[in-house]
């Protein structure tokens, strides 16, 4: 594959582009004899990861807490990765304001031509439309699990690619913008993985990636998400027969509910990506989901490193190519 990582890295991502599709004969490989040591994923570290960006409060774009909390993703990756860039766009609100929001992309072992995708949403959603109590419903939630968690998630992995390097490359994409719309107003959804579908580097074609979504409930069950299944089925395989290899049951072999989420634009231009998500926070009966309740407590280090441990062993037990 000619992946093209050797550019101009302070504009790396702003640069307009084509939409350069994945090779569909790209094909993840199996757990191999020549397979590296796994670092040890860290659990309560992932868990201090999540807690600092809602310490900032509600990440709801054009706030302070938003522009705090990139610039903290933005210093906390300079840390660890090989190249950090932000992709800028804006956006028009429901009220007509201009709203600015960043895609922040962090790439680890440059040279390596064969590559993954690992993506997770920063921002969090401004209204709590799921709320009972219509008091409550115009409040912004505080996005513990649905965003905080999965950045959490990949912050830890970033920091084992910096001391124990993969044999393959690996880019970690942080969207915003993917809780802004309003119920049912698809079109306000997914505003960062729309953009950067849109905007692709030239020569972007990662073997696969993979969505991590809503992945620190503490009741966590992570069934096949059907678009998944449709778009990637090889890369499901992959990470579920990971998960039964290493005993974590938090991978559920049913299949859940169709959910529209990042991975859609990504399957659209070529990008062949799963989503990891619990849709049922926490449970089916009991939903946290897009209200006030979305909070730190509500999620577990015991959780965020079950998923962890899992994409670990997908990276590094991943040969280059």
């Amino acid at each position: 594959m000619q992946y093209r990582l050797v550019f101009l890295l302070t504009t790396f991502f702003l640069l307009s582009c084509g939409k350069d599709h994945s090779d569909p004969k790209a094909q993840p490989t199996q757990h191999s004899a020549k397979s590296q040591i796994v670092p040890a994923f860290d659990g309560m570290r992932a868990f201090q990861f999540l807690t600092a960006q809602t310490d900032f409060g509600p990440r709801t774009p054009g706030s302070v807490a938003h522009q705090r909390c990139l610039t903290y993703l933005q210093t906390e990756m300079a840390m660890y990765a090989e190249a950090v860039n932000q992709q800028q766009f804006s956006h028009v609100g429901y009220r007509g304001e201009l709203l600015n929001m960043t895609n922040l992309i962090s790439s680890f072992n440059l040279k390596a031509t064969s590559r993954i995708l690992l993506i997770a949403h920063w921002d969090s959603r401004p209204m709590a439309d799921q709320e009972a109590d219509p008091l409550k419903k115009k409040k912004p939630i505080l996005g513990a699990n649905d965003g905080a968690s999965g950045v959490a998630v990949l912050m830890e992995i970033s920091r084992h690619l910096k001391e124990d390097p993969p044999s393959i490359g690996v880019d970690m994409l942080f969207v915003d913008g993917e809780d802004f719309g309003k119920e049912s107003d698809t079109k306000n959804y997914l505003l960062g993985a729309r953009y950067f579908a849109k905007h692709l580097p030239p020569g972007f074609k990662p073997l696969f990636g993979i969505l991590l979504d809503m992945v620190g409930d503490r009741q966590l069950e992570i069934e096949k998400e059907p678009y998944s299944l449709q778009y990637a089925p090889d890369i499901v395989e992959l990470v579920w027969s990971t998960a039964k290899q290493l005993g974590v049951e938090q991978f559920i072999s049913s299949n859940q509910r169709y959910v529209i989420d990042d991975h859609l634009p990504l399957n659209e231009v070529g990008i062949k990506t799963i989503d990891l998500i619990d849709f049922n926070y926490p449970d089916d009966s009991n939903r946290f989901w897009h209200t006030t309740e979305d909070t730190p407590d509500k999620c577990s280090p015991e959780s965020l490193e079950a998923v962890g441990k899992v994409l670990m062993y997908v990276i590094y037990q991943q040969p280059a190519q």
